[in-house]
């Protein structure tokens, strides 16, 4: 899984970026509403809707909000619809490309990420195209200075993790899906400050992109289709090396 920390340290700086957009709370929002409606208003016995929340205050997204969110989720509110579809995609580098979206209007979003991938060097691929270089993974990023390796995995190791590697700021730990909220509960019940804790698709094979101007073309579709109002999430399984990473960031 070495290609999932740098992609996930470059949204993590991107995320004080990312705040500034109107378009972040209105996304966070619409993840609560789809998690309370598919599991309940309990995030006690909903783990997506639990995972929703603590986005969603993370970037201080008001409780008013919140809580109107959950209610409109179960039908307190008035019923609401909203479809969540994953689209497969090929990128620049032909890296592949799961985009994640959440929408009132199929008809609409379809082409119009059809055509952001189009103008930015990607195409739409067929359903089952690239799904399959991905794992379906919980995925918790652990900060602090100074851990202790050891004591970590082994805390890990007894409450459902499955692998961990360093990261800039800490350790990624990655678990079943099931497991997420478990393992996450472990953590912080020894003192571990954990940053993020969230489903993810990890690509069994990362692919490594080490000319800049390459790895600038795949950056740029990416925020492209994370600007998109009904996009939740973008996956993918390219690799952009530290030092080219750093050398993109100071342009």
């Amino acid at each position: 899984m070495s290609g999932h920390s740098k992609w996930a340290n470059i949204k993590h700086r991107k995320a004080a970026q990312d705040a500034k957009r109107g378009n972040l709370f209105q996304k966070l929002v619409r993840a609560i509403i789809i998690a309370a409606k598919d599991g309940g208003g309990d995030p006690a016995m909903n783990m997506r809707l639990k995972t929703a929340i603590e986005r969603a205050k993370a970037v201080s997204v008001p409780n008013d909000n919140i809580t109107r969110a959950i209610k409109r989720g179960t039908g307190e509110l008035g019923d609401i619809t909203y479809d969540e579809l994953t689209y497969e995609a090929y990128g620049p580098s032909g890296i592949a490309v799961l985009v994640n979206v959440m929408t009132d209007n199929r008809n609409r979003t379809t082409p119009e990420i059809r055509a952001l991938l189009a103008r930015n060097g990607g195409q739409m691929g067929e359903s089952g195209s690239v799904a399959w270089m991905f794992d379906r993974k919980g995925v918790i990023e652990v900060k602090g200075e100074g851990l202790d390796e050891d004591a970590l995995m082994t805390v890990g190791l007894d409450s459902g993790m499955s692998d961990m590697e360093a990261s800039e700021e800490g350790f990624t730990l990655y678990c079943e899906p099931a497991d997420l909220d478990g393992l996450q509960k472990a953590l912080e019940a020894n003192k571990y400050v954990v940053d993020s804790a969230e489903v993810s698709m990890i690509a069994k094979t990362p692919v490594e992109i080490s000319d800049p101007e390459a790895a600038r073309k795949v950056l740029r579709l990416v925020d492209a289709l994370e600007e998109h109002d009904d996009v939740q999430n973008v996956y993918s399984n390219f690799d952009i090396p530290d030092e080219i990473a750093s050398q993109i960031e100071e342009d």
